[in-house]
């Protein structure tokens, strides 16, 4: 007969298991300390040291950003290169793993060339798992979920679990019903005609940067 504690023993490894599965499918890094510039409130913008009420001005007024190198060309031309590596800890467009340039790759804190090779060497990623995967290879776990904080794989319009759809930043459940209802989508343009009824054209534009169709 097994004992009650074999029980909890085969019960937390079940748990652990679920809980890694459901990680596996997540599009967007776990990246709750990390604010996003198209997203954040005026108010968490300015509690950053690097920025004053102009940059914050600047950053609400010209996002959304598709790409974190448009971020930086905005930042670079008043903000110095040492306090910006210092602000993109906290301050971060994460970055499309499976077509950001080299130069985007850089922008992520602690991302050298040698790494930004191996970001590169794995494409094209198919979720995060395998990211997950490769680059811990080189890196141990405490760094490999810093870095996850910056990067994302595009999920598949069509095929998209819920959880999935949840982890772009900025969609809620109502946004979820209408990425559902109108699948099967046939090109991406349909999915611009349908959810621009929804928001307008910047932010069709960001959402269609986390999304694909194969």
């Amino acid at each position: 007969m097994t004992s009650n504690k074999s029980l909890f023993t085969i019960m937390m490894v079940f748990i652990f298991v679920i809980i890694t599965v459901c990680a596996a499918f997540s599009q967007v890094g776990n990246n709750k300390n990390v604010l996003n510039p198209n997203r954040a409130g005026e108010k968490e913008l300015l509690s950053l040291p690097q920025l004053n009420k102009k940059l914050v001005k600047d950053i609400l007024e010209n996002r959304p950003f598709l790409r974190m190198t448009e971020l930086d060309t905005l930042l670079s031309q008043s903000v110095h290169k040492d306090s910006l590596s210092k602000l993109y800890v906290t301050l971060f467009i994460p970055i499309n793993l499976n077509t950001a340039s080299r130069k985007e790759v850089w922008l992520v804190p602690g991302v050298g060339k040698r790494m930004a090779h191996e970001f590169e060497e794995y494409r094209p990623y198919k979720a995060l798992a395998q990211f997950r995967r490769e680059i811990g290879k080189y890196v141990n776990d405490k760094e490999l979920a810093r870095l996850e904080q910056y990067v994302f794989v595009p999920i598949n319009l069509n095929t998209a679990s819920d959880e999935d759809i949840l982890s772009i930043p900025g969609v809620g459940k109502r946004m979820l019903h209408e990425f559902k209802e109108y699948r099967p989508y046939r090109n991406l343009k349909q999915f611009r005609r349908e959810i621009g009824k929804y928001v307008d054209e910047k932010e069709v534009a960001r959402l269609e940067r986390y999304v694909v169709l194969n």
